[in-house]
C-alpha cells in the first residue's frame, strides 16, 4: 500500500453504488488496485458493507467509464492496456487539451485566475501533507476548471472523459513524491502563463504535463514483460 493511504480512508464518503465507485476509482488511480487485478464481488460487499446488488453497480458505472473490464470466467478487473492502447489514449489527450488551450481567452480573467489559485493552494496543502487522496482531488478539480475556460463544454467534458479512462494508466504516478512535486510545478508555471497570455508556451506545458504518466506506465508494462 503507498505511503500515506490509511485502509480507513478507503471507505467511501457517501453511501450507494456511486460512491463505492468513486472511492475504487481513486484506488486504480493511487496504485492500489493495479491493472489486471480483480474486483470480487463479496470481497467488496464485506469492505464496504453494502449489497450485492449496490457492488454490482457500482461495478457497471466502473466499466461504462472504461476504468474496469469483465473477462469470461474470471469476473470484473481493473483494466490494462496494450502499448499502442496507452500510445493512442494519449495522442487523443494531447489534441484535445491543446486544442483547449488554444480556445482559452489570454491571458485569463482575474476570477477565473483567483479560483485556479485557490484549487492549488488546497492541492499545494495535500502534498505537504502527504494526502494521495487529496492531491488526486484536488487535481482532478484544478484541470476541470482548467479546461472548462475554453467556452466549449463538449470538448472539456470529452477531456475529462479521456482522462478517467486513463486512471489505470496513471495507477502509482500520483504516488510517487517526485512526481508529486514535479506535477505542482507545473501547475504554477500554468498559472503564471495563464496570467502572461503566452498562447504557445501554454500549449507545450500542457502537452508536457501528459507525459510522466504515460511514460511511468510504459516502462513498469516493459519490466514486466522483460
Amino acid at each position: 500500500m503507498p505511503t500515506g493511504v490509511h485502509a480507513d480512508e478507503r471507505r467511501p464518503s457517501g453511501d450507494g453504488a456511486s460512491a463505492i465507485a468513486a472511492t475504487l476509482e481513486e484506488d486504480i488511480v493511487l496504485g492500489l488496485l493495479a491493472p489486471r487485478v480483480r474486483l470480487v464481488e463479496d470481497e467488496l460487499m464485506e469492505r464496504f458493507e453494502a449489497k450485492r446488488h449496490v457492488v454490482r453497480e457500482a461495478l457497471t458505472q466502473l466499466e461504462s467509464a472504461r476504468l474496469v473490464e469483465r473477462k469470461r470466467n474470471i469476473g470484473a478487473m481493473v483494466r490494462s492496456f496494450s502499448r499502442a492502447e496507452v500510445v493512442q489514449l494519449y495522442e487523443m489527450r494531447e489534441l484535445l487539451e491543446a486544442e483547449a488551450m488554444r480556445k482559452i481567452p489570454l491571458p485569463l480573467s482575474r476570477e477565473a485566475l483567483e479560483q485556479l489559485r485557490s484549487i492549488q493552494l488546497e492541492h499545494d496543502a495535500a502534498i505537504l501533507n502527504q494526502d494521495p487522496r487529496n492531491i488526486f482531488r484536488t487535481n482532478q478539480e484544478f484541470h476541470r476548471l482548467l479546461f472548462a475556460q475554453c467556452g466549449n463544454a463538449f470538448l472539456s467534458q470529452t477531456i475529462e472523459d479521456f482522462a478517467r479512462r486513463t486512471h489505470a494508466i496513471r495507477f502509482g504516478a500520483l504516488t510517487s513524491r517526485e512526481r508529486q512535486l514535479q506535477s505542482q510545478k507545473e501547475h504554477h508555471e500554468l498559472l503564471a502563463v495563464l496570467a502572461d497570455g503566452a498562447r504557445e508556451h501554454l500549449i507545450s506545458l500542457t502537452v508536457a504535463h501528459l507525459v510522466p504518466p504515460r511514460d511511468h506506465y510504459l516502462k513498469a508494462q516493459e519490466a514486466m514483460l522483460a
